[in-house]
């Protein structure tokens, strides 16, 4: 079965100080349609306010009902919208919290395979790009142990030509060289 989504705020910091932004946006600009709604009904209410005070007092319930109305609409679709952005920042936060479990287990030593999204999570081409770069990374480090591994034949082999005085320094350079080679040989 494949893994589905349930957790929605993988990070909720970000994701609903995004939601908030962009639902504050939709409301602020979205207050144009009643205000320019009032505006309408109150020129209207003013024209036949002295001829026909009747249809003024219609248009007075009218505009009050509408006005009410476009409020609940508007604050309906700020919550619409403010869902829809915790779906849609939730297929951004979520590679970016893989990439970041995924890099710490690197850091920590715990190299497993390569780094994938979630079918539909957004910059699948980031995953991409780490796993070519530490492959680019696994190829230097190979060829970096086989070098490593010359230079300590070298050394090994001076040892046997330099004087004594000198053969503790060529020592100490070939077990610092063993060790390094150790981390390479660990990592791999």
């Amino acid at each position: 079965m494949a893994y589905s989504r349930r957790i929605y705020l993988i990070n909720p910091p970000f994701q609903l100080r995004l939601s908030l932004y962009i639902s504050v946006l939709v409301f602020v600009t979205g207050l144009i349609y009643p205000i320019t709604i009032n505006s309408i009904y109150d020129v209207l209410i003013t024209k036949f306010l002295l001829s026909n005070p009747e249809i003024a007092a219609h248009y007075k319930i009218q505009k009050s009902d509408v006005l009410m109305y476009l409020m609940l609409m508007h604050v309906g679709f700020t919550l619409v919208t403010f869902c829809a952005c915790i779906f849609f920042s939730h297929k951004i936060a979520g590679p970016m919290y893989k990439m970041q479990k995924y890099l710490q287990e690197l850091r920590d030593g715990n190299l497993q395979d390569k780094l994938y999204f979630r079918k539909g999570d957004y910059f699948p081409e980031i995953a991409n790009e780490v796993n070519l770069t530490l492959e680019h990374i696994e190829e230097n480090y190979k060829k970096d142990l086989v070098y490593l591994s010359e230079v300590n034949s070298y050394i090994s082999n001076l040892s046997i030509v330099v004087p004594d005085d000198k053969k503790i320094v060529l020592n100490e350079i070939s077990a610092k060289l063993t060790e390094i080679q150790d981390r390479f040989t660990v990592k791999n």
